[in-house]
């Protein structure tokens, strides 16, 4: 019940800008939390050590304040679930890409950017909605279904240490000069809580696209991704769409001959493909909230 509250709370409020603009975000904290420990131990020799040491800070610091909110009752988890999620933000983020890019090129790069890392300002038309489609498959596995899936398996700790590690692998777990070494642990602790998740979310969208029959081809395509995760609801997305993801992008002004995924499909993609691309979140989040239900009554009756 726990989750399916969590769930419809997260879909009919989002991020309410009223409260968080009045108070940090659980996220923000947690960035916060691992600025603090980068500024104080991705100094000096040793760094991989000292990147594991911060690791293992974040996940006990998480497990306890995990504890701690699990003894304050069912409407503390729910209300801490329902502010991990980003089911209904992400859809927003998605959706408002589309509704620029049908008012011009340029405003539809500017939506863009704000969801995207790679360059944006010579984007075309289809390079914009690729990079919203893209994202939203990635942020679908991260933001909704990996929260979801160690709070199963772990309650609060398991989610807020799911969430302290993805903060922390999207801040340090880069490969350069000051990062390689001290960012390693996130990063690779990343991968591999991600890892199931990220099949899973492949896994629904192909059920719920009838794309099942081409999950050979999706693990494939996935195979192609520089990601050991992202690629797989990436790949899922694409097939569900009938539509080419991936391919070359420049990052940092620094063009990147990356694989395309699904790419004898069609490359001549818009704002509607967008949409699409939003409506298969919302069909995921239901299939969750139909297995919560199932689950809740099958408890019942035992």
């Amino acid at each position: 019940m726990t989750l399916i509250l969590a769930l419809l709370l997260d879909a009919a409020l989002g991020e309410p800008r009223w409260l968080w603009s009045r108070l940090p975000h659980p996220a923000v904290v947690m960035g916060r939390a691992v600025g603090w420990l980068d500024r104080r131990l991705n100094v000096g020799p040793s760094r991989r050590i000292r990147g594991l040491v911060a690791v293992a800070l974040l996940v006990a610091g998480a497990i306890a304040l995990g504890l701690i909110i699990g003894q304050l009752g069912v409407v503390a988890e729910i209300i801490t679930l329902a502010i991990l999620l980003a089911q209904r933000s992400l859809c927003e983020h998605v959706g408002e890409v589309a509704t620029a890019l049908r008012q011009s090129t340029q405003a539809g790069r500017g939506a863009v950017a704000q969801i995207v890392s790679r360059d944006c300002a010579e984007m075309s038309v289809a390079q914009v909605a690729r990079s919203a489609i893209e994202s939203a498959a990635e942020n679908l596995s991260d933001g909704v279904i990996a929260p979801i899936f160690w709070f199963v398996v772990a309650g609060v700790p398991g989610l807020l240490v799911y969430k302290v590690i993805n903060t922390a692998d999207s801040m340090i777990g880069y490969r350069n000069d000051r990062y390689e070494a001290f960012g390693k642990a996130a990063a690779r602790l990343d991968d591999v809580l991600n890892l199931i998740p990220a099949r899973l979310t492949a896994l629904m969208i192909a059920v719920l696209s009838g794309q099942l029959g081409a999950w050979p081809a999706i693990v494939a395509d996935a195979r192609k991704h520089r990601s050991p995760n992202a690629g797989w609801p990436e790949a899922a997305m694409a097939r569900a769409l009938d539509i080419a993801l991936a391919g070359p992008r420049s990052y940092d002004g620094k063009m990147r001959d990356l694989a395309w995924v699904n790419g004898a499909a069609r490359r001549d993609i818009g704002p509607d493909d967008i949409e699409a691309s939003v409506a298969m979140l919302w069909k995921v989040w239901g299939l969750v909230l139909i297995l919560g239900i199932v689950i809740a009554f099958w408890q019942a009756l035992l």
